[in-house]
């Protein structure tokens, strides 16, 4: 029996498994209005979700949420350093790196792919994707019209589409693969690079075109790009943008729904209500495919951050946070918008719009078939004031920027303003450290580097090297050591005072050891501009050993030549001598790449044993150069983890031999211009709602929960400057409320529901949804408050009237359900309040 069951099984698996190839075999074509797809026009969402910046056993869940939030395609660069990165001989597409699997999970999702190859990414990436390898190839400029450069770039190129040919991917064939993408903005750049700029541009498209994959290609902010590609817009809006060829549709490969963090600067916000905005307005206005970039930013593990200075999280503040969880409201109000827009699907990819102006910054676009659909666009462009316009003899309030949906020309069922879905307040909450046999207190293992040359010198040489050119970034760390001799007769030495070290560098930071003590550290601001170190220092009669260590904190990722911007120190001088300033710059140095604990590779397993580790009970805090080791059980519960660096200075962690990345909680400055309230309205810049000003720019470095074995995980900490272990700590990602807010004026989630159903039944009524993530359930009932609550998801508070039951009736509605929804019906609230007032519901309940 049990065999004939596993035969039945594996037959139906069979059935289902040529179903889907079937479904996806087909053409993939366009004109310009729309791809079409197996004669299909679409309109079509997308979420870039990118493969190294996650870890395989978190692709399932994020492209499941993906999909849930109403997204059809899932967008990925391919990334060449990682596949290639030490030489044009090895290709690795092991663990978060097996793209293969990426894309086959996406197609087990029954969801299309765009394959943004490149493969030249930039996405604040180290070296924008190139490997590092390629710059020390004898005559090689990175895009242009380079031998050696277009002979490389080909030859990965070809192999990535031949790889994709073999496991079958292009939706020519039966995968997902809908659109693929060579190069990426070169168009910003091409302009430096002359004529030879030109030329390979067009040689990028010929060459990806004569890769016959079948589906059509893309080039992103390519102002010349020829008839043979789809050219597309890549920024914050893109309703204006128009292909260069009328042939070709309109794409939009990367709205940008935040923006990226760097180290030492505050952190960059935009809101929910701006995007869906940018969003339906694309869409208004012609659009058929929009890319979020990023849906879900993830972690530049290890050092795969570029920059310089980006931090470790690429959280992006998309719709998926950094540690795989909706981010609330965002994934909530996006998802109800693609609902929305996919109403309008079919009427508005087979008509032509009609533009109506309502008004000085109001205007309607209508597109109507020839079997009576219709659909309406009414946008409010004016940034400052809502506005009541009217539409076909009706009255619509259509708030400040903000755009409404009409998928019957009649009935509103979204405003890109008015935010409905629930809101989630999540918190990093604390998990001391535990090692292995249950015991809080941590049994710290140190080993101390020596600050200079460990071991035989790699060189001397009577100038400064070009940190890069001599590390080729196997390491971050590069040391510069010399000495000079202090006769007894210094003023300095009697007078009691310190002479002054004067350094200059390139990028990126540094720390000065005089005779193996830490003298200050010194960094600059993620530019090409130089930066100085100035400190007073301590020095003795006779020889002293000067050792820096020069530190790059990613590679540039962009820009004109960009391969070719040097780091390391360029001038060193001592001041303070009886006879004046000492130039040390000429004077012989000895250099020696990286660390000898990343030498002997004691952050592995394999490795950890390579030195002589003490053990201790109270380790030494303050301490540069410092390695730290513990074996550890692993954080309670199942939720995401991540590390807590607030107390350490800067450097580098790992687990169990995986690369958690570069830690470096550096303040931004106390004086920017952060803000407690952003105000959506208006076009958005970086610099518009910042926050965390006078805070670390990044504090908690994310751990995925599949690198914890049960028992006996290793962690490594390497601490450049000097920091607290004994207050490292891992803290679960955890969502502490649910909130939400609705109004009686605009409809609720079932509302919207049963107009797209068809109803007419003017007794809807708006109604609170909530729902526990994680299949957890509704513990307690926090806040809740008909009538005139103020605040907002965290804070909120009675307003000038009240209706005292809110309470019991969201208990009764909720208590001890995974989801729940409360209507704003007379049988459970007292309408007769707030007769001057919009009457709202606010709500907040604890999951458990």
């Amino acid at each position: 029996m049990g065999k004939k069951l596993s035969l039945m099984a594996l037959s139906l698996i069979f059935f289902f498994s040529l179903c889907f190839t079937l479904c996806f075999a087909g053409n993939v074509s366009y004109d310009s209005r729309s791809l079409i797809i197996n004669g299909e026009r679409k309109l079509l969402i997308s979420a870039a979700i990118h493969y190294p910046r996650s870890v395989p056993a978190m692709w399932p869940e994020l492209v499941k949420t993906a999909k849930e939030g109403g997204v059809d395609v899932i967008e990925t660069y391919v990334f060449w350093n990682v596949h290639q990165p030490t030489s044009p001989s090895e290709y690795h597409f092991d663990g978060r790196f097996d793209l293969v699997k990426f894309i086959k999970i996406v197609q087990g999702a029954g969801m299309y792919l765009i394959l943004r190859i490149g493969p030249f990414v930039a996405a604040e990436w180290n070296f924008g994707g190139i490997p590092v390898w390629l710059h020390y190839v004898n005559g090689t400029v990175f895009r242009t019209d380079n031998y050696n450069f277009k002979y490389y770039m080909e030859e990965f190129t070809t192999y990535i589409v031949n790889l994709m040919k073999k496991e079958k991917l292009f939706a020519s064939q039966g995968g997902p693969i809908i659109l693929s993408q060579v190069e990426n903005e070169y168009g910003f750049y091409e302009g430096a690079y002359g004529e030879g700029g030109k030329r390979y541009a067009a040689w990028a498209a010929q060459m990806a075109v004569s890769q016959n994959t079948g589906v059509p290609w893309i080039m992103c902010q390519q102002f010349d790009a020829p008839p043979s590609v789809i050219n597309t817009c890549n920024s914050f809006y893109c309703d204006q943008f128009k292909p260069i060829f009328p042939d070709k549709p309109k794409i939009w490969t990367e709205n940008w729904p935040g923006w990226f963090q760097t180290f030492g600067a505050p952190n960059p916000h935009r809101p929910a209500e701006d995007v869906a905005f940018s969003v339906a307005r694309f869409f208004q206005k012609g659009g058929s495919v929009q890319n979020y970039y990023m849906y879900h930013g993830g972690t530049n593990f290890g050092r795969t951050a570029g920059g310089p200075f980006i931090t470790t999280s690429y959280d992006y503040e998309a719709p998926i946070d950094e540690y795989g969880l909706p981010r609330l409201p965002k994934w909530g109000h996006l998802k109800e918008l693609h609902k929305a827009i996919k109403l309008c699907e079919h009427v508005v990819l087979n008509s032509k719009p009609v533009n109506l102006s309502l008004g000085p910054s109001h205007e309607a676009d209508i597109y109507a078939d020839a079997s009576g659909g219709c659909v309406a666009f009414l946008a409010n462009m004016d940034d400052k004031n809502d506005k009541t316009v009217e539409f076909r003899n009706v009255s619509y309030k259509l708030p400040a920027w903000s755009i409404s949906i009409l998928p019957d020309c009649k009935n509103v069922v979204y405003n890109t303003a008015k935010v409905t879905s629930q809101t989630a307040l999540v918190e990093m909450v604390p998990d001391n450290l535990q090692q292995e046999g249950g015991s809080k207190a941590i049994k710290w293992e140190v080993f101390v580097e020596k600050a200079g040359i460990w071991g035989e010198p790699d060189f001397m040489k009577n100038s400064f090297v070009d940190h890069i050119n001599t590390t080729k970034d196997t390491t971050d760390y590069l040391w510069y050591t010399t000495s000079i001799v202090v006769g007894e007769n210094e003023e300095f030495l009697k007078e009691g005072r310190h002479p002054v070290l004067l350094i200059e560098s390139m990028g990126h930071a540094l720390h000065a050891f005089v005779n193996q003590e830490l003298q200050g550290s010194a960094s600059g601001n993620g530019t090409h501009s130089p930066f100085t170190f100035k400190n007073p220092i301590s020095l003795k009669a006779g020889k002293n050993e000067i050792a820096l260590l020069s530190m790059t904190v990613g590679l540039q990722n962009a820009g004109s030549f960009y391969e070719w911007v040097g780091a390391g120190l360029t001038s060193v001088k001592i001041k303070g001598f009886n006879n004046g300033t000492v130039d040390l710059s000429h004077f012989n140095w000895i250099y020696k790449i990286g660390l000898q604990g990343e030498k002997l590779g004691i952050y592995k397993p394999e490795g950890v044993n390579s030195v002589s580790w003490v053990a201790t009970s109270e380790p030494p805090k303050k301490q540069p150069l410092t390695w730290y080791k513990a074996v550890l059980d692993p954080p309670a519960g199942n939720e995401p983890v991540g590390l807590d660096m607030l107390h350490m200075g800067k450097g580098l962690a790992w687990l169990n031999g995986e690369e958690i990345g570069r830690y470096w909680p550096r303040k931004s400055s106390a004086l920017g211009k952060c803000v407690t309230e952003c105000d959506y309205r208006g076009k958005f810049m970086p610099d518009k709602c910042l926050t965390g000003c006078g805070q670390p720019t990044q504090r908690w470095y994310h751990v995925p929960r599949s690198w914890f074995k049960p028992s006996g995980n290793l962690l490594v900490i390497f601490e450049e400057k000097g920091g607290d272990p004994e207050k490292i700590t891992f803290a679960r990602r955890k969502t502490s409320s649910i909130c939400s807010l609705i109004a009686e004026d605009y409809p609720s989630a079932d509302q919207k529901s049963s107009q797209e159903a068809g109803s007419k039944n003017s007794n809807n009524k708006a109604s609170v949804h909530l729902e526990c993530p994680q299949n957890g359930v509704i513990s307690a009932v926090k806040f809740a408050s008909f009538g005139a609550p103020t605040g907002k998801c965290g804070s909120y508070s009675v307003g000038e009237c009240h209706d005292p039951n809110s309470i019991s009736v969201v208990e009764k509605a909720c208590l001890n359900k995974t989801e729940c929804a409360v209507e704003l019906t007379e049988e459970n609230f007292n309408r007769g309040l707030c007769p001057d007032f919009t009457r709202k519901l606010a709500v907040e309940a604890v999951c458990s």
